[in-house]
């Protein structure tokens, strides 16, 4: 197999992927730049071999890219984050209460939205990307063991974010006057 068809398959196989990591990252504009730098750095190197698979050199590269443009630019991660999940539409969720999609995914993303970038990050390379522990480690660059210990940690803190996102959306609901379930069975005496 030549370098270009070699280059041809990885561009169809792994396009859809970066451009969405990339636009998680820096938003669809930008991630469009980012993905087409990436697949221009995979070209010029094609012919020094690049890793099988190449999905998690090309997320690593993306993320170097990433990585120099926030040192010249400040982006909000939360944008970022609602184009990634739009983009993820393929896992929609089927909820017959469209208002409580919207505030549950509003809750979800305020959390992940409060967490420190480096846990924004994995976690969205796991959840929203689809990577095993195995590939993420090899665009974080970090061992199996620090993953593990980072992605538990990550979970946690996503877990107390949600859980006071939570109660915060609930305090808002009941200070607009918003019905909330009443804590009684129904047919029980109160």
């Amino acid at each position: 197999m030549t370098p270009a068809e070699r280059f041809h398959d990885v561009y169809e196989d792994c396009y859809p992927r970066v451009l969405g990591y990339a636009t998680s990252l820096v938003g669809r504009q930008v991630g469009e730049d980012i993905t087409s730098e990436t697949f221009t750095i995979a070209w010029r190197r094609m012919h020094d071999n690049v890793p099988h698979p190449t999905l998690p050199w090309l997320l690593g590269v993306a993320r170097n890219l990433v990585r120099e443009l926030r040192r010249r630019d400040a982006l909000r991660y939360l944008f970022a984050a609602e184009e990634a999940q739009r983009l993820a539409g393929g896992a929609q969720a089927h909820v017959s209460d469209i208002a409580a999609m919207v505030t549950d995914r509003h809750i979800a993303l305020q959390a992940l939205a409060s967490l420190p970038q480096d846990d924004q990050e994995l976690l969205t390379l796991i959840a929203w990307h689809g990577l095993s522990t195995k590939e993420a480690t090899q665009v974080l660059k970090c061992t199996t063991a620090t993953l593990a210990v980072r992605l538990y940690r990550a979970r946690r803190r996503l877990e107390k974010a949600l859980e006071t996102a939570q109660a915060s959306e609930a305090a808002a609901a009941r200070a607009v006057g918003t019905p909330q379930p009443s804590p009684h069975c129904e047919g029980a005496p109160a």
